[in-house]
């Protein structure tokens, strides 16, 4: 998927929601667990209860991975189902030397044909390029994470120009790829950091985890994100998909999902 159509269907839903599918066989509705693929039902009924408000599905390979075979069944079948309109991210933050790399995009864009992958920028530009060499797929390049230990290294200061290490790497990275390549990972528990990335990065699609059941603001992360193409994709994972345990677990993430999406429709309004 390129640029224009991600931003067609922002404007058709008024909407930049993106459901994380971050399936974990300990916490989904117990029925569930009866059925042939309980992985796979569940992420059917997420789908199915709020395609109509989500513009990207982002399932966490690591609770896919975790599962061993049958695991990556489920990843694939619920690949399969997503609509092909909407924007899918394999959360899997791959990165490494530029031949395994190499292997870890085609399994991702060609094998099971996500529309992007999150990438981790630490080994540089030769482990990132190889994701890059494919046409209408993204790199959501790792930038300023919500995470705690994001302090660890993120904001080491360099004291040539006193900007901290998250900084390079956004302002070292758009060197390789154009903004219809490249996204940012960047955590909505800083409001600040938003809007000092978006200085940064004024065209880039920013990925923002961190928003409801991690304590950041949808509000301040829009006011600070927002750019003329939206330029945000809004993650939310167990505030929409385990906002119930009971058998109406999908009826009632579809309204979690709407009232986001409700707001969200708000915000392009005052902000865009």
């Amino acid at each position: 998927m390129n640029k224009a159509q991600l931003f067609q269907q922002i404007k058709d839903k008024s909407s930049y929601l993106c459901v994380g599918l971050d399936t974990d066989l300990d916490k989904i509705p117990r029925h569930l667990l009866d059925s042939e693929d309980p992985v796979f039902e569940f992420n059917r009924q997420i789908i199915d209860a709020t395609h109509e408000y989500a513009v990207a599905y982002k399932p966490n390979i690591a609770f896919y991975e975790a599962l061993g075979p049958r695991g990556w069944e489920s990843l694939a079948k619920t690949l399969e189902y997503i609509p092909k309109n909407i924007f899918t991210i394999a959360d899997a933050k791959r990165g490494d030397i530029g031949n395994t790399s190499k292997l870890y995009a085609k399994a991702f864009f060609e094998t099971m044909d996500f529309d992007s992958i999150t990438v981790a920028p630490y080994m540089g530009e030769d482990s990132v390029k190889p994701f890059l060499e494919f046409d209408n797929k993204w790199v959501i390049l790792l930038a300023h994470t919500s995470n705690v230990g994001s302090a660890d290294f993120q904001l080491i200061i360099d004291e040539r120009d006193h900007r901290p290490l998250y900084e390079h790497v956004i302002i070292k990275s758009r060197e390789w790829a154009t903004t219809d390549q490249l996204m940012f990972v960047v955590g909505a528990t800083r409001a600040d950091k938003v809007e000092r990335i978006r200085e940064i990065a004024p065209e880039n699609f920013f990925l923002v985890p961190g928003v409801g059941a991690q304590g950041g603001s949808l509000e301040e992360v829009s006011k600070y994100g927002l750019n003329s193409e939206c330029g945000l994709l809004v993650n939310s994972s167990r505030g929409i998909i385990y906002v119930s345990q009971h058998e109406n677990f999908a009826k009632e993430a579809s309204k979690e999902a709407a009232k986001i999406q409700q707001e969200m429709a708000r915000l392009l309004d005052q902000y865009t």
